[in-house]
């Protein structure tokens, strides 16, 4: 599918005076790395990952419709078709126009409405509605905000679901495929990483020519038979900092586009996408191992060569990694570690490892966490709807 496929076309807002969508949606690790990207949010290299399951945000989008709105002609609709080409800063429209209140774990969040407001002018285009509603939106979730964990992935796609669940009532005609590409691409336009967190259990986001319907524009899910070694796979987070990391993600996202080793990681990224795609067919874990952790160190070596170069990794997170690795070589486990861009580890490991895994964590790393905190997870289905009670 192309952009323009995701333009609303005609449509009729006044059948849809009120109504509340709540979605459950996951986090997401990636194994083979998204760092850098180009306008409107498309990567510059593929990326994969894991579905999280314990790692959520469960967020409620209550609607009302401001007033009654004609069926959009057919003018109204070239017309906006059009649009979907005029340069990002022609897209802009007053702040006023978008009317919502933003609730964050119970308390009024304001400093959370810039994002939010910036997020709706990017997906206007291809969901005009968003005008003619009040909305209140009330999000939480199961884990530290800002600590590592991909938060912006979850929020951003359990509300990119919701405006999808308002859609599909304005337009009850949209399949479920179109909705789950939309959601993803929509959630995309917020945060690149939420793209991959609609659906599960391994997803591709970045268009790649080994994977068949991968796309720059939103996720797919990996579209070959997944080895048995895979399957029920363990993410143990362990949180070495639960406080706000020292450099957004944004903000290293830009640092790539002057960073002089950036052509060459992005080809490092595209050769790794087609190494783990096979391991995930074979079910070598060896190989998982050595393509997963490089990524991670990947990752962190182009923060801290990139002008201004950072750290985001602690003390704390380089023991984890050592006693990682020591225990391996000790035990030929298939545990191992990856990073996202904080300081948190993410250790994972086979369902038939987890009892031995589990007190080894138990007993060797949580001294390094924060206050001993950390969360068992494992490979997740991807977002679900909460009826409404």
């Amino acid at each position: 599918m192309i952009e323009t496929d995701f333009v609303l076309k005609k449509y009729n807002s006044s059948n849809v005076i009120n109504g509340s969508a709540t979605w459950k949606t996951p986090s997401n690790i990636a194994l083979v790395k998204y760092w850098g990207k180009k306008e409107h949010q498309i990567p510059e290299n593929t990326s994969i990952s894991f579905t999280l399951d314990a790692c959520f945000t469960i967020t409620t989008l209550d609607y009302k419709l401001k007033k009654r709105h004609a069926e959009l002609d057919s003018a109204s609709f070239d017309e906006n078709l059009k649009r979907v080409q005029v340069d990002e800063s022609q897209k802009e429209t007053p702040s006023n126009d978008f009317n919502f209140e933003i609730y964050f774990e119970g308390a009024k969040k304001d400093d959370f409405k810039p994002k939010i407001e910036q997020f709706f002018k990017r997906i206007e285009l291809y969901v005009p509605f968003l005008k003619e509603y009040d909305f209140k939106i009330e999000s939480r979730n199961s884990f530290p905000h800002s600590s590592g964990i991909a938060s912006s992935a979850s929020g951003m796609s359990a509300l990119a679901l919701c405006v999808m669940s308002l859609e599909k009532e304005i337009d009850q005609t949209i399949t479920e495929e179109y909705f789950n590409k939309k959601a993803s691409f929509l959630a995309r336009l917020g945060s690149g990483s939420a793209s991959r967190s609609i659906e599960g259990e391994l997803i591709v986001w970045g268009a790649h020519h080994e994977i068949k319907g991968s796309s720059n524009l939103y996720g797919v899910k990996f579209p070959f038979e997944v080895h048995e070694n895979f399957k029920n796979y363990h993410d143990t987070i362990l949180l070495v900092d639960e406080g706000e990391k020292q450099v957004s993600s944004t903000v290293g996202h830009q640092l790539m586009c002057n960073h002089p080793f950036a052509n060459e990681r992005f080809k490092q990224a595209t050769t790794n996408i087609s190494k783990i795609s096979e391991v995930f067919q074979n079910g070598d874990l060896k190989r998982f191992i050595a393509i997963v952790e490089s990524e991670a160190l990947s990752l962190h070596a182009m923060m801290m060569t990139s002008s201004p170069y950072f750290i985001l990794m602690k003390p704390n997170t380089l023991k984890i990694i050592h006693k990682i690795w020591n225990f391996r070589a000790k035990t030929n486990s298939n545990i191992c570690f990856t990073l996202d861009a904080g300081a948190n580890v993410h250790v994972l490991f086979p369902e038939n490892e987890k009892e031995v895994v589990n007190n080894f964590i138990t007993s060797e790393l949580i001294q390094f966490c924060c206050k001993n905190h950390y969360i068992c997870d494992r490979i997740g289905q991807g977002a679900t709807q909460i009826p409404n009670m």
